[in-house]
């Protein structure tokens, strides 16, 4: 088991808002993409952050958007779309949101619309 599964969403989730609003996006954007890849509205997400809820409770609790299939490209220097573990390639899904976010992609490109 890889350690990011154990570990809470809520100690990476200020990461990905520091990443994302230092590119000049905002928390409130993040937290569309979020919802977008994983069905969670704004109470939900904030509940699983006040819980800490790990990596693979919050996947496993998820419903993941029909379209990630759609994801693809590299994190880390490994393709999506090639992570055999699901849970790792849920987590990579996310990962590779936030860095588009991050790097100024349109929203209605990072959400596959």
């Amino acid at each position: 088991m890889h350690r990011i599964f154990t570990t809470s969403v809520a100690s990476v989730y200020p990461h990905y808002v520091a990443k994302v609003e230092k590119k000049g996006r905002t928390q409130a954007e993040l937290d569309e993409v979020i919802a977008w890849l994983t069905g969670f509205d704004e109470p939900a997400l904030r509940a699983h952050l006040e819980r800490g809820t790990t990596f693979e409770d919050f996947f496993a609790e998820a419903s993941l958007n029909p379209h990630v299939d759609q994801i693809t490209g590299s994190v880390c220097g490994v393709k999506v779309q090639e992570v055999e573990d699901p849970l790792m390639r849920q987590v990579r899904y996310l990962d590779k949101l936030v860095d588009e976010l991050a790097k100024g992609r349109p929203m209605e490109k990072v959400l596959r619309s």
